[in-house]
């Protein structure tokens, strides 16, 4: 049996109506002792009949499929028998953003890109990619079964009676991974259409899925949502996203920089680059934000920003889909305020205008 010693290895039912597509996905995980294929579905009907039978840890499902598609079977899956799934898909044209984008509103975790080709496309990057993804989705299946969809954002309180907060804030950023496009629609949806501050967005995602992230963004976003580009001045009230395979920064003079360098990074857009570079050209005019995703960037670029006198956020761990990013700026101490989902929006909203949130977690505290 495939697997540590000791150790099920991640049970994973794989759907698409391409035979070709299934053999592919199974020959890039068979690559990984961890992870074993207990079963395969032509289409999301079948699918939806073997998972009580076969119990899979993740489901990874191709978005357009004959009868149950993609879209369809999330809703399903999530209302019968919550499991994690992961979309299969090579990246989206204009005319599918909406479907994909809403499958991770209805409960998917994640989009993994997939060959366009045959098994000579199956790229041991591509590989790579699709095993880190489908360990973590199968690590967030207890928080799954308990998601629930973050409420309305309350009202802000009279200006007369805000406490100031003492800041004088002139730019947001903000970053996410997994989980990061479900949670950046719903931050981005309740921030008014007059926002004063312009905002920085960083989301881990793969490559060729940024634009079509951008467009279903902006279809429910009050405020502008757009690609960054290079050398233009922030505007108020518009959210920048870094195009693909590119960081996205402030330069010296406060303009938006986007830059392919590596530059010793993990990831790329790096959040701990975007925050830190907030923190060096506003100071405590800044404002950080770091929102559901694995593992750890952002937490040293916020830590920067706190440093400096701005103010930083946390999402909770109830409302993320994966707590590792929000979890490592509270533990180093960045998170001055630690909020549930549908709280962020508010607080934004503020601390632009210069008041204190009200009833805050404060110092990194939780707010479970």
């Amino acid at each position: 049996m495939k697997g540590a010693a000791g150790r099920r290895p991640i049970r994973v039912l794989l759907v698409d109506d391409s035979p070709l597509a299934l053999e592919v996905v199974r020959r890039m995980l068979d690559r990984e002792p961890a992870i074993g294929v207990c079963g395969t579905a032509r289409d999301g009907a079948e699918a939806l009949a073997l998972i009580p039978r076969l119990m899979p840890d993740v489901v990874c499902t191709d978005l357009h499929m004959p009868g149950m598609g993609g879209l369809e079977f999330t809703r399903e899956v999530m209302a019968l028998h919550p499991v994690p799934i992961l979309v299969l898909s090579i990246a989206v044209q204009r005319e599918h953003t909406d479907t994909i984008f809403e499958m991770l509103e209805a409960g998917a975790v994640d989009i993994v890109a997939k060959p366009r080709g045959g098994l000579s496309e199956a790229s041991a990057e591509l590989a790579a990619e699709l095993v880190a993804k489908v360990k973590v989705a199968a690590g967030v299946v207890a928080l799954r079964r308990r998601r629930h969809r973050a409420a309305p954002a309350p009202a802000a309180p009279p200006a007369g009676g805000a406490e100031r907060s003492g800041l004088r804030p002139r730019i947001v950023g903000i970053a996410a991974s997994t989980g990061g496009p479900q949670a950046f629609e719903t931050v981005l949806r309740q921030l008014p259409r007059d926002f004063p501050l312009p905002v920085l967005c960083i989301q881990h995602i793969a490559e060729g899925f940024m634009e079509g992230l951008v467009q279903w963004l902006a279809r429910s976003a009050p405020v502008a949502v757009r690609l960054a580009q290079d050398g233009s001045l922030p505007l108020p009230a518009t959210a920048y996203f870094a195009p693909d395979g590119m960081h996205l920064e402030l330069d010296a003079h406060g303009r938006l920089r986007c830059s392919p360098e590596l530059r010793g990074q993990l990831h790329r857009p790096s959040a701990d680059l975007a925050l830190a570079s907030l923190a060096r050209v506003h100071g405590p005019d800044a404002i950080g934000v770091v929102l559901t995703g694995m593992g750890r960037d952002g937490a040293a670029g916020l830590a920067e920003i706190a440093a400096a006198g701005g103010a930083t956020i946390a999402q909770d761990e109830e409302t993320s889909v994966v707590f590792g990013m929000p979890a490592a700026a509270i533990r180093n101490g960045a998170a001055g305020l630690v909020l549930p989902l549908g709280q962020i929006a508010a607080a934004l909203g503020r601390l632009a205008k210069g008041e204190a949130p009200s009833h805050p977690t404060v110092n990194g505290g939780h707010s479970r």
